[in-house]
């Protein structure tokens, strides 16, 4: 039974790096975009890829909090 269970929790972890990888990815991306855009976008565009990288933050760090929480079981 502990091998099927460190068996999920070794899957599990690794999804959930993985995502959290993309979703630091997107991220990067998405500040990278804006930077290179420049004043060329407009106010609500800054608005939307500033939510989109903040959105993709949060969304890695709940993967590494998700990562963290399997090592403590």
């Amino acid at each position: 039974m502990d091998i099927k269970n460190d068996l999920k929790n070794l899957v599990g972890a690794v999804k959930d790096t993985v995502s959290e990888a993309g979703h630091k990815s997107t991220a990067e991306a998405e500040h990278a975009r804006r930077d290179a855009a420049g004043d060329t976008l407009t106010p609500s565009e800054k608005a939307a890829s500033l939510a989109n990288e903040a959105k993709n933050n949060i969304q890695a760090g709940v993967d590494h909090a998700k990562v963290e929480a399997r090592k403590e079981i």
